[in-house]
């Protein structure tokens, strides 16, 4: 009872107050709560770890491109192709594209060193890309050999050629999470995209109702791809589903979906259509689990209770959330790894982690490696930062919860179950000095003491109406100044 009492702490905080926020209207109440007890043990466990490690890689780094949207027919920037000696014609485009696995030898692969760079950063789990949209698996799966491991790779006489099983593996070593990526859409697949049809969009290219016996094969292999990271590959503690429009689909949300492309385009022309895929989530779903119980599933973007947790993609909502929620944010860069990439700051990735730990979420921040196997130093270099200031702060990090007004002026605030209050004060880059008094605008019941962390002296609390002040000792405020943020414990 407490585990489930716990998920729902900030629901019941939040009850009194409007989520407003318009770039995640979506979010806002289309959560299913589990109810599996093992999986609200492990949702539960995995709120407390706040920060993780995502990684885009597969042969498309070669190209130093947006991962597989280049295949795809649609008319986004992020589908232009920019690469190939012919670009202009789809495909023979996409004949080059898939020949990428010919020349993909990443010799400088080392997972370990990965392993250790974000266990030192503070990180807790990993999420890697078994598959992306593309098919091109990055594990050794038996039901492709279109595959890092496959017989037209270079790649494959290397001992450590199961890419997946040997990331795995170095991650748990470090004692942390191993959550599985994999796209449910699979462009490489005869039985998604049929080489019968050309390509229309980022859906399967054939009316799944009309080839009843196709889609089920493409079912099938789905399956079987997935159930075989769960049996060969270790405990996996997520598993990570791309793809949202590859769901079952009402023909009521069909329906609404092109009235209101219909209202917003004059020509009536669409870019992408929507179709009902059904994938049969719940069966994988029960099946995922026999293999890995209390396994954590995370079926992005499709309402209903197979998406554990939510993953606002490259932002941070503007409120707290009433549910688990994670923000996958990219550190430098693309998704997949691009020449010359520019980093975060450390100083901006500790205020952005503060920001989403105080609202109640996690973050899952995204490293991309390159052709040859290697993360840019630039990747190091932050990963360095960050670690740094864990070093001294996590503990107002890890195994926290919200607590209002969550966010004021540029401090956040975090708490324990012990009653434990954090102040997270953000420094500014051109921030020249800190004020020595900070008023926080809420009262305290009891008595209380307050320290800066990693500073062995002692604040001042003044209690007043509604509010209180703790005041900084000038000998540390200069010090304090020179961090990208400082914490002041409240106990």
């Amino acid at each position: 009872m407490m585990k489930i009492t716990k998920l729902f702490v900030l629901f019941l905080v939040l009850s009194g107050i409007q989520v407003g926020f318009s770039q995640a209207v979506y979010e806002d109440e289309r959560y299913v709560p589990e109810t599996d007890p093992a999986v609200l043990e492990k949702l539960d466990e995995w709120q407390d770890l706040k920060f993780g490690l995502l990684m885009h890689w597969g042969a498309y780094s070669q190209w130093g491109i947006v991962e597989s949207w280049s295949l795809c027919p649609e008319e986004y920037g992020w589908c232009e192709r920019k690469k190939g000696s012919n670009p202009e014609n789809y495909f023979a485009y996409k004949q080059e594209y898939e020949d990428l696995q010919k020349t993909f030898n990443p010799v400088k692969f080392n997972p370990e060193k990965w392993a250790k760079a974000a266990k030192n950063a503070g990180m807790k789990y990993v999420v890697f890309t078994t598959k992306h949209h593309d098919g091109f698996s990055m594990f050794d799966s038996k039901y492709t050999d279109y595959k890092i491991s496959g017989t037209n790779s270079p790649f494959a006489s290397n001992p450590r050629s199961n890419v997946a099983k040997e990331v795995f593996e170095a991650f748990r070593n470090e004692d942390m999470w191993a959550g599985a990526y994999f796209s449910k859409p699979d462009w490489h697949s005869e039985y998604y995209w049929d080489p019968y049809f050309p390509p229309k969009d980022r859906n399967v290219n054939y009316d799944p109702k009309a080839y009843p016996e196709k889609w089920n094969k493409f079912v099938d292999f789905t399956h079987n791809q997935i159930l075989e990271l769960l049996t060969d590959y270790g405990d996996i503690d997520i598993l990570w589903l791309d793809g949202g429009w590859v769901a079952k689909t009402p023909k009521s949300e069909i329906t609404s979906w092109y009235d209101r492309q219909a209202k917003s385009d004059e020509t009536g022309y669409v870019k992408h259509r929507i179709i009902d895929q059904d994938i049969k989530m719940d069966e994988l779903v029960e099946k995922a689990r026999e293999k890995q119980p209390g396994l954590i599933v995370v079926d992005r973007a499709v309402h209903g209770k197979n998406q554990n947790y939510l993953t606002p993609e490259n932002r941070v909502p503007e409120k707290p959330l009433p549910y688990p929620w994670e923000s996958c944010i990219i550190s430098g860069g693309g998704w997949s790894w691009s020449p010359n990439a520019k980093y975060m700051s450390g100083r901006e990735a500790v205020h952005m982690l503060v920001d989403i730990v105080a609202k109640g979420g996690n973050l899952l921040l995204n490293v991309a490696p390159n052709a040859q196997g290697e993360w840019d130093q630039g990747a190091y270099d932050l990963l360095e930062e960050i670690g740094a200031w864990m070093d001294v702060n996590s503990e107002a990090i890890y195994g926290t919860k919200p607590i209002a007004p969550y966010k004021f002026d540029n401090i956040c605030l975090t708490s324990k179950e012990d009653g434990s209050i954090y102040l997270i004060y953000l420094v500014d880059e051109n921030q020249t000095e800190i004020p020595t008094t900070i008023e926080v605008p809420f009262a305290l019941k009891n008595k209380a003491k307050a320290k800066v962390l990693g500073e062995n002296v002692r604040c001042q609390i003044e209690k007043g109406n509604g509010s209180f002040k703790v005041t900084i000792p000038n000998k540390i405020a200069s010090k304090l100044g020179e961090s990208a943020a400082f914490v002041v414990k409240i106990k």
